[in-house]
This record gives structure tokens, sequence and C-alpha cells, in this order.
């Protein structure tokens, strides 16, 4: 029979994200550490003893980028435990994914080098820190698919938006353009999606656009598609 492993440890990374500049980003720390001393990587940290998981990625959010709770819907994406993913022990690690609308530039921690937003489309030719590369591409497939589902979009917009502004989102995280007219029937059309106000955005040339919050909803039927169905 297989001995225990004496040396296992809990973590918790963050994979961060916000719409920056018409671009969906992903906010990086700069290690200032071993292992992968000056490496970037996602935030992250080790659980304390008595502490919930919930609570260690909103310490995490708070020690390592300066954001508090209020600003960021957090949801679990999965767990990672492959061994030898970190040289110092046998880490398990849960990742969380955190979106907020128009996030502001982090604060540096006192644990890390530097921290900053990188754009998605900037990250081909950046190694990140251990397997944080698997970690980042699970957790932004797991918002892209979950915005054909789910109302999670409106979490990257302010409270009151145009469907111009909601559109936009989906855009950018799916890297794709979609038709104006289509979305704006399939988005309105949708039960508990949006909320229409009776106001309008200030004009910008044109004719004033309806503003709109998000609905009671957290479902999509039917969901809006990435391929346009």
């Amino acid at each position: 029979m297989a001995s225990p492993v004496e040396d296992i440890r809990v973590a918790v990374d963050l994979i961060v994200l916000t719409l920056r500049a018409d671009a969906l980003n992903v906010l990086l720390v700069q290690r200032e550490d071993d292992p992968h001393r000056g490496a970037w990587a996602l935030p992250g940290g080790f659980i304390e003893l008595e502490e919930d998981l919930d609570d260690a990625a909103y310490r995490v959010l708070a020690d390592e980028a300066s954001l508090g709770s209020s600003a960021v819907h957090l949801e679990q994406v999965r767990t990672f435990g492959t061994p030898h993913r970190d040289p110092r022990a046998r880490v398990i690690s849960v990742a969380f994914m955190a979106l907020g609308a128009d996030l502001p530039d982090p604060e540096r921690g006192d644990d890390v080098a530097d921290a900053r937003w990188w754009p998605i489309a900037e990250l081909a030719d950046i190694d990140l820190a251990f397997d944080h590369a698997e970690v980042l591409e699970c957790s932004i497939e797991r918002a892209r698919a979950k915005l054909e589902y789910t109302t999670l979009a409106v979490t990257f917009l302010p409270e009151e938006f145009t469907i111009s502004q909601l559109r936009g989102v989906y855009e950018h995280v799916w890297g794709t353009t979609l038709d104006a007219g289509n979305f704006h029937r399939k988005a309105t059309r949708t039960e508990g999606f949006l909320a229409e106000l009776d106001r309008h955005a200030a004009p910008t040339g044109g004719r004033p656009a309806r503003l709109y919050s998000a609905g009671p909803g957290t479902s999509l039927v039917p969901p809006l598609l990435r391929a346009g169905e």
C-alpha cells in the first residue's frame, strides 16, 4: 500500500479579469521570492489553518491586489493538483475567478515585486510561473462559456449601461464581432437578463442610447451562443 503524502499544502490562485481599454485584462503579480523569482504569476497564497477557502481568496485579493470583496464577483473554477506543479511541496490549488467592472490599477502588495494588468492578447510570449498558464486558460474558457448561458456579462459593467456596452463585453471576452441588431433583439428579449430604465446615456453625436441595468435573472434562456445560433 502506498504511503501517505506527509507534506501536502492547500493554496488558492486568483484569476482576476476586467475590461480595460476595450480589451480583456488579467491581473498578474511579479514574484519576489523563489521559486520562479522575477516571473509573472497569478495572485495566490497558501490558506491558513482556520481559514475558509473563500476567505483566503479575498485575503489574497486584498494583500496582493488591494481589491476589496465588494469590487468583484468571485466563484471557484476548479482544483489543480498535478504532482510537482510546485517544487516546494505537493500543492493542491483551488482556482477562483474574480470578475469586476473597470477595476483600478493594483497597488503592489508586500510579498510581490510588481502587480499590473495584462491584456490577454499580450500573454502569448510570457512564461507564467508554475502551471499558471493552464490555470489562466481554463478560467478564461470558463468565463467565455458562462457568458453563453448566464448573466455573468453584467459583472463587467457599471450599474447602468447601454446595449452597445453589453455587446462590447461579449465581443472582447469572446474575441469576435457580433451583429448589433441581432444581439440587441436577443439581449432585450431574454427574460430576466436586463431591466430597461427610463433614461438615456449622454449623447455622443447621434441618438442617445437607452440605459439598462441587470435584471433579476441568473440564467439565459435561450442562451446567447458564440456561434451566433
